[in-house]
């Protein structure tokens, strides 16, 4: 192979990679506006038919019907719940990736506000074209009421 064609077959390689990343990327995003917005009926397609979800004291679902139960009853049942996702790092390996991310996320919960910190670890997989969760994994760093908060300020928030 001559220079120009291993130079050109690195840059495939490196565009692949990128789209690869982006598409990660944008499934951990859409995971999010689907829990924001209660788009629950959105969520169970991120997944593998046989996903792992595991919210460490919380709940833990595997495959699709037990995910999509999980949710609606956590995410579907909670008044107000808003996640702000940083720091994604993905590691790509082929068809698999592996991921971490951390969560700032607000809610209500017994008619409370609360502040939540902690940290997604997931294992992604490419199947029929697409990259789906096989596992999420949420550790919770801690979740505490706010004393002043916006529990009685959800609906609707009004800009003045």
């Amino acid at each position: 192979m001559n220079d120009l064609e291993s130079r050109f077959h690195a840059l495939e390689e490196r565009v692949e990679e990128l789209e690869d990343h982006g598409a990660i990327t944008n499934l951990r995003y859409r995971y999010h506006v689907a829990v924001n917005e209660k788009r629950l009926d959105e969520l169970p397609s991120l997944f593998e038919e046989d996903a792992r979800v595991d919210f460490e004291g919380i709940g833990a679902a595997r495959g699709r019907q037990e995910i999509d139960a999980l949710y609606r009853d956590l995410v579907g049942e909670s008044p107000f719940i808003k996640q702000f996702i940083h720091n994604h790092l993905i590691t790509l390996a082929g068809d698999e990736a592996t991921g971490l991310s951390y969560l700032d996320a607000r809610t209500v919960r017994d008619g409370e506000s609360v502040l939540v910190a902690a940290r997604f670890d997931d294992e992604y997989v490419r199947s029929a074209g697409a990259w789906r969760f096989r596992s999420l994994r949420l550790r919770v760093f801690f979740a505490v009421p706010v004393q002043a908060g916006w529990a009685e300020a959800i609906e609707p928030l009004r800009v003045r």
